[in-house]
């Protein structure tokens, strides 16, 4: 099988180091952007962030040699706002998605027309785009079709519900749906990921000589829990197990070892993205960023607790408890940022945008609720957000500000405008077990004023309006 079917500009002193014109720019000039996106990683999956029973050891390389940011935060805490968020350089009180909205047969509801999204924003600069993997902003065709938006090239899935399988018995590539004859009729012989990376892979060789922006939109670990042999073999045994007797997602009669599987595997094939990068030399001209999405699921019999998957933070998917929309992030690009460094910045999905147009020496569209973090990349003095703001429309709805050391949150949102604020000293109580809201009723009066002013209506993703 043929695998290669495949705001505000920036801030402080590093803009001294990117044009703002790229034309006069050159390729050196302008560095290759690798963005890597778990999906459904909690904040303390990894190593390098705390975690003690599953292995990451190139990921952990990648923050001994970059830089670890310990306060960024996802777009929110599902798949296709997220992700909008990423790639809109809006939050979720301004985007066009908000939710999980799906389209039938296939794909998600989309991105309209008007909105500009990164990867548009990186053909301006003249770089080569690519997005694999998961898309879900979009159903196939629609005004947010992935070629539609700014890749000139996509290869994975459009439909998030299709993500639901590792064993697809077909991907798109570009508007083409390509057959995964391997495993056809209910074989499961090739796993998803396995042609992801492949197809990541050749598009850097073929791009060397270019600029090139590469979203790497991973489907790992978020359930359905399955991994190659090789990877399954490194954990069965390790743990008592609870079997998943299948339904929505397949059967897994190990799902503890297998979602820590899909995660040494997936830190394994960034192990061999740095690599390639290294011996084509481009490793000085790259800038790799990894995050995630969410925070970990409760489905196909996964366990975030046995795994301490949010180390002291309450909360997972669908939560806006930290546990649920803190990520963890790491950075590398040698020479530029310095090896072994943290940084506490207060950064957000939507601050990648207005990140990325700096790299590329390209003014970010207007109107943005983005900041760059390119300054706290390099070590250097950077602008702060006032504060951060987002929304979920499940669970009868959510909303949550985080203000400095203060987080706010209002559960029951789309049933009760006025429903009552809780109020989180994060410096003294990082896992939200105290609500302090009594005593501070000033500061709840203000937060209650950002949740009213920091978003605007939207037909398609109704919030109490």
């Amino acid at each position: 099988m043929k695998l290669t079917q495949i705001f505000a500009c920036g801030l402080g002193a590093s803009t001294l180091l990117f044009s703002p014109n790229a034309q006069a720019q050159t390729k050196a000039d302008r560095p290759n952007i690798i963005y890597v996106l778990a999906d459904d990683l909690g904040y303390t999956d990894l190593g390098c962030f705390g975690q003690k029973k599953i292995e990451t050891p190139h990921i952990d390389r990648m923050a001994k040699d970059g830089i670890l940011f310990s306060n960024h935060y996802a777009g929110t805490t599902v798949c296709a706002p997220s992700r909008c968020a990423l790639m809109t350089g809006l939050h979720t009180g301004h985007t066009d998605i908000r939710g999980n909205k799906a389209n039938q047969p296939e794909g998600q509801y989309p991105i309209s027309v008007t909105t500009k999204t990164v990867a548009e924003c990186m053909q301006d600069a003249g770089y080569k785009t690519a997005l694999v993997g998961k898309w879900g902003l979009g159903y196939p065709g629609s005004a947010g079709d992935p070629l539609k938006k700014g890749f000139d090239h996509f290869y994975g899935y459009n439909c998030q519900r299709h993500a639901h399988t590792n064993y697809p018995d077909y991907l798109w590539h570009n508007d083409k749906r390509i057959d995964v004859p391997e495993n056809k009729n209910g074989q499961r012989k090739v796993h998803s990921h396995q042609l992801l990376t492949n197809n990541a892979l050749e598009f850097i060789r073929q791009n060397k000589e270019e600029a090139f922006f590469l979203y790497l939109s991973y489907v790992v670990p978020h359930a359905e829990l399955a991994a190659p042999k090789e990877y399954m073999d490194q954990y069965k045994g390790r743990y008592q197990e609870t079997p998943h007797p299948g339904g929505h997602y397949h059967k897994q009669d190990s799902p503890k070892a297998a979602y820590a599987a899909m995660v040494s595997m997936m830190d394994a094939d960034l192990g061999r993205i740095r690599s390639l990068i290294e011996k084509m030399g481009l490793a000085e001209n790259t800038i790799i960023i990894f995050t995630s999405d969410n925070g970990p699921h409760l489905e196909s019999g996964n366990d975030p607790d046995f795994f301490d998957s949010n180390g002291i933070y309450r909360g997972y998917k669908r939560d806006l408890y930290e546990g649920g929309i803190r990520s963890p992030f790491v950075a590398w690009w040698p020479g530029k940022i310095k090896a072994g460094t943290k940084s506490d910045h207060i950064s957000a999905f939507w601050d990648f945008m207005p990140t990325a147009c700096e790299l590329a020496g390209v003014d970010a569209p207007e109107g943005l609720d983005g900041i760059s973090y390119v300054p706290a990349l390099l070590g250097q003095e950077q602008a702060e957000h006032d504060y951060l703001y987002w929304e979920f429309h499940e669970k009868a709805g959510k909303q949550a500000i985080r203000k400095g050391k203060w987080k706010a949150l209002r559960l029951g949102a789309k049933k009760d405008k006025n429903a009552a604020i809780q109020l989180f000293d994060l410096s003294v109580d990082p896992g939200e077990e105290k609500n302090v809201a009594d005593q501070y009723p000033k500061l709840v009066k203000e937060m209650k004023e950002l949740f009213a002013n920091s978003r605007r209506p939207v037909d398609a993703f109704p919030f109490g309006d």
